[in-house]
């Protein structure tokens, strides 16, 4: 039989523990305390909250929080890790800043940092042109991952075109190139005849006698005789299958009546030289770059080697 020790309360003799005074349907409910370990775990993470509230930003006010006697802030701890950043990376930026970007290619490392960082400019400054893969987008934005380069695919010529433009009133040191239009010049006959040859310089339509003698005293002084191109006026090649404003046959007609006229800004009053030349690292490595033209006495250097015979 239980013993008694209050109204309502009494002792459980199979446990021994006091019961809470509770009964329903002859169910009574135990007082068991709890286990001395979980007492002690909740005492200490009392105490910690105490602790935690003095030292750290805690309660909340009217326009802020209270700062906490160590002064500690999450803001002020990005701020320190984004300024020891900004130093790590403030070396490798000096360094490429004092480069010859053709020399950056001899060491590793910093062509490494400089295709890195020249991605991340990338993705900020030049996606909305030219996509977020180089790609570039139809209707005149060219893709960077080819060997089709209007100004030169060098690092030297990427570079000078990222300082300053294509067409840029900004800088009097931007690329010019303009394609007269041609409206009222032909009639329709030789227009679609010159359609046909420019189609037939990269194997998409047969050449006709007519086409070609249009072509050759209106047109091959910038794309040249067998529509290679020239860089050094921005003239684009019409032999391959890269074409920036369509291959179409009414496409390239469009053109040669009304040519379009790109403009890319010039980035020297926007970019850091260290970044520019990032950038020019950068799409130079994307596949499409060119070799960097050899200097005169490494040609002819180069050219007596070979007409003595040496190795």
């Amino acid at each position: 039989m239980a013993n008694e020790t209050g109204p309502g309360k009494r002792i459980d003799e199979p446990t021994g523990t006091e019961t809470v005074g509770h009964e329903w349907d002859g169910i009574e409910e135990l007082n068991t305390p709890l286990p001395r370990w979980w007492l002690w775990t909740f005492y200490a993470t009392v105490a910690w909250a105490i602790a935690y509230t003095v030292f750290y930003p805690a309660w909340p006010m009217i326009d802020r929080a209270t700062s906490g006697v160590l002064g500690w802030s999450s803001r002020g701890e990005l701020a320190e890790d984004m300024s020891a950043a900004d130093l790590a990376r403030q070396d490798v930026f000096e360094r490429i800043a004092a480069t010859d970007i053709e020399k950056i290619a001899s060491s590793p490392e910093l062509q490494q940092q400089a295709i890195a960082g020249g991605a991340a400019a990338f993705q900020v400054n030049c996606v909305q042109c030219h996509g977020a893969g180089a790609a570039g987008i139809a209707g005149g934005y060219p893709n960077l991952n080819d060997d089709d380069w209007l100004w030169g695919g060098d690092l030297e010529a990427i570079e000078n075109t990222l300082l300053h433009g294509i067409r840029w009133e900004g800088s009097d040191q931007t690329r010019l190139s303009y394609m007269p239009g041609f409206e009222g010049i032909f009639d329709e006959a030789q227009l679609d005849a010159l359609v046909q040859h420019v189609l037939s310089l990269s194997g998409r339509a047969q050449p006709n006698a007519s086409g070609a003698e249009t072509y050759a005293v209106n047109c091959a002084a910038c794309h040249q005789p067998s529509g290679e191109g020239d860089q050094i006026q921005g003239a684009p090649a019409l032999n391959d299958a890269i074409w920036l404003y369509g291959s179409e046959a009414a496409q390239i007609r469009q053109q040669i009546l009304y040519p379009k006229h790109g403009v890319m800004p010039g980035w020297k009053d926007r970019l850091d030289p260290a970044t520019i030349r990032m950038l020019a690292t950068y799409v130079h490595s994307r596949g499409g770059g060119e070799a960097s033209p050899q200097p005169e006495e490494a040609q002819e250097e180069e050219a007596t080697v070979a007409f003595n015979g040496q190795p």
